[in-house]
This record gives C-alpha cells, structure tokens and sequence, in this order.
C-alpha cells in the first residue's frame, strides 16, 4: 500500500537547504552543481585557498572555513543560522590523507592533522549543524568514511583509523537523533579526483598521472571487478538518494561504492 512518497523523484525536493563542508573538490564540486540543478539552496564551507581555485558557481553560497577549527565551523553555521534560520541537510565531505607511509614511520604531526582534518572536522561540523538541523524539514546528514575503514591496506594506517571513527559516529548519531534526524555515510573506493594526490587544499590539484597514486593504479584497478576507478557522479548519486525522502527508512548505515572491490 502506498505512503504517499513521490518515486518518480529520488534526490532531495527543490528548496532544500543544504550546507557541504568540503564543497570545492572533485566530489564536492559535483555535489554543489547537482544539487543547485535541483533546486536546493547550497551552502559551500570549504577552505579559502580552495575557494580561490575552485570560485562560487551561479547560486552557491562559499563560507571560507577550516573544517578543523572549532572557531571557523562555529562562525560559519552561525552565517547560516543568521541567513537561513534552519538546515534540512548536512553534507560532510571534507577530507585528507597524505602519501602512503606505514604506520611505523608516521610523525604525531601527521597523525594529528589526519585524524582533524577527517574526524575532528565531522564531529565539530556535525555539532554546529545539528541545532539548525532540529528545525528543518526532513533533515538528513551524510558523513564521509572510505572502504579502507574496515578493509586493511598498507601505508594508510592513520586514513582508516580516521574513517572506522566515522563508521562508529554515523551509527551513534543516528540512535541519538532518530527519528527526527537520518545520518548515514557513503564510503567511497578511490575516484578520479585531486585527492588521490592529497586533496584539493592541501597539496592538492595535482595530476593524478604524476601523483603517488600513479604507481599503483594499474594493480589496484585489477581488483575492482568494475575494472576502473570511479567518477565523481557516482559518488554523488548515492549522496543525492540518502539526502532525499526516497531513503526515509535507512539511518545508521555505511553504504559501500567501489565498483564491487569489497562486497558484503
């Protein structure tokens, strides 16, 4: 029997106040045009240095913030909060790793900014969004984690340290604000993007054919039974379907995209 939900239409409705922490990179970007092309209002919190090589598109809304930094998340919610009043989605996708080294060998400095950048930076975004989330409308987050969270490879020890973290907060965060609040998470395998050379800014926007990806890319693609790395679009699709009503049933889930390379 039907409940009165609308199929024909699986992204978010036109409208929809949607802020994205990490807006400027490959992912993001598309997320930020997809998501302007249906309707929404679009709030883009990323990094200054970002901001000046990516600028806004037609209709987004850039906050410079360091997604790390309590004070930047802070003031650029409190933007939003001034601006909007409400949020109905949260979209974190902010995110880092530097090149491949074990674990053995990692400083404490490199460790840290990993585990801000990617774990600190949901936590404090999540924080700061979910006062404006309580007063929307079918609010839904989507946190980032990564197949390397619960499969092991080397060299990435403090990478999927950061994204098993982000496994365990999108299930807390989703019994703490049922029913009221959906948080799940889209753990990508690797995309065609600046951040398989370090991320879009910090070190970043490099080529991915010069980039230490570049060495292993053929053995890694071999494992995909896909048989190629991803495109931004896939990612985002996934996005799209759990911000909407579409998914109205699914909280707490860690939805896996790598072309089958780790399967459940």
């Amino acid at each position: 029997m039907s409940m009165g939900m609308d199929l024909s239409r699986l992204p978010p409705p036109a409208g929809m106040r949607l802020a994205i922490v990490g807006g400027c990179g490959g992912i993001g970007t598309r997320l930020v045009e997809a998501s302007l092309a249906a309707g929404m209002q679009v709030a883009n919190l990323d990094l200054a240095v970002s901001m000046l090589k990516r600028p806004a598109l037609p209709g987004e809304w850039q906050i410079a913030c360091d997604a790390s930094k309590s004070v930047d998340i802070e003031n650029g919610f409190a933007e939003i909060a001034a601006k909007w009043g409400a949020l109905d989605g949260l979209v974190h996708l902010a995110g880092f790793t530097p090149p491949p080294s074990a674990m053995r060998d990692t400083s404490e400095q490199s460790w840290d900014e990993v585990m801000n950048v990617n774990t600190r930076g949901a936590f404090l975004s999540v924080r700061a969004a979910l006062p404006l989330l309580d007063k929307g409308k079918d609010a839904a987050i989507v946190l980032t984690s990564s197949g390397l969270s619960v499969s092991a490879d080397k060299g990435v020890g403090p990478y999927a340290a950061a994204k098993a973290a982000i496994n365990a907060m999108t299930r807390n965060l989703a019994k703490e604000n049922a029913p009221g609040i959906r948080v799940n998470a889209v753990a990508p395998g690797p995309i065609e993007t600046a951040f398989l050379s370090g991320g879009t800014g910090r070190g970043g926007d490099v080529d991915n054919k010069d980039g230490w990806f570049a060495a292993g890319r053929k053995a890694i693609e071999a494992t995909i039974p896909q048989g190629r790395v991803g495109q931004p679009d896939d990612v985002v699709g996934p996005i799209l379907f759990l911000l909407g009503q579409a998914s109205r049933y699914m909280t707490g889930q860690i939805l896996y995209i790598n072309g089958g390379r780790l399967m459940f």
